[in-house]
């Protein structure tokens, strides 16, 4: 079985900064794009960031400058930086994972989800 299980996020005041990480575990031959995605109270769920095997990263609009995506493919793992953060961008943040199995079978994998909330 695979998954990916997130770590990071919590309560912050706009201006500060929040890490989130995402790992991916299970029998994984390989993992592909990662990305996160997050969800405010009564919308729909949006991109926030992808980030290639091959490093090729792809931001929202909305958090160009501000957030950074980093990935550590020997570990599987996918961080978001967050600085400079406002209260718009409270919602609760989900990791997603391209994985290919160790049975060659391709798996698109979701995070259970961190909620990240800030204040003014």
């Amino acid at each position: 079985q695979v998954q990916l299980v997130e770590s990071g996020g919590g309560l912050a005041q706009a201006g500060d900064s929040l890490g989130l990480s995402c790992a991916a575990s299970g029998s994984i031959f390989s993992v592909n794009t990662m990305g996160w995605y997050r969800q405010a109270p009564g919308k729909q769920r949006e991109l926030v960031a992808t980030i290639t095997s091959g490093l090729r990263r792809n931001y929202a609009d909305s958090v160009k400058d501000r957030f950074t995506i980093s990935r550590d493919n020997a570990k599987n793992t996918v961080y978001l930086q967050m600085k400079s953060l406002k209260p718009e961008d409270t919602a609760v943040y989900y990791c997603r994972g391209e994985v290919t199995t160790h049975r060659l079978a391709y798996v698109e994998l979701w995070g259970q989800g961190t909620l990240v909330t800030v204040s003014s």
